[in-house]
């Protein structure tokens, strides 16, 4: 019985979140990425890491999003980097396992000098549903430019309209 009861929650689950991936819908994604809260102590400087995504549903499951983000006190260290860019979603059968890549601008500052880098990031992740329009998102993401390349796992909020 209880089985059978949770065959029925997956498939009202699966339902729901089906009409939340079509052509015309709009996408919000604010997250916290890289897990980015951190404090080290032998530089005591404090990391923190947010980003945020928005975007609409040009195709069904096919998502074009906008990119912006900061991460300050890098690594414990004194970087602070600024993203901008550019990017899509393609949601896998309805059901919120997507994959995602993206384009972007990181604005390096250093405190004492800058740079700007193109990057180009990827990502995995699963969109469950918490309501109807309200998604909690864990995903892995793979960041790469010229100089380095970061992987790390991220968890956000999806807002469906």
């Amino acid at each position: 019985m209880k089985r059978l009861a949770l065959l029925v929650c997956l498939l009202v689950a699966t339902v729901a979140a089906q009409a939340q991936f079509e052509k015309g819908k709009w996408i919000l994604n604010p997250s916290i990425s890289g897990l980015g809260l951190s404090h080290n102590t032998d530089t005591d400087k404090t990391s923190f890491g947010i980003e945020a995504k928005g975007g609409a549903f040009l195709l069904d499951n096919v998502a074009l999003l906008i990119h912006a983000g900061a991460a300050w006190n890098n690594g414990g260290s004194d970087t602070d980097i600024y993203t901008l860019g550019v990017g899509g979603r393609y949601y896998f059968s309805n059901i919120g396992v997507y994959l995602g890549a993206d384009v972007n601008v990181d604005r390096w500052d250093w405190g004492t000098s800058d740079d700007t880098k193109f990057s180009f990031g990827a990502e995995a992740g699963y969109a469950f549903f918490l309501t109807k329009t309200v998604t909690l998102e864990p995903a892995v993401y793979w960041n790469v430019n010229g100089d380095r390349s970061v992987f790390g796992l991220k968890v956000g909020f999806g807002f469906y309209f």
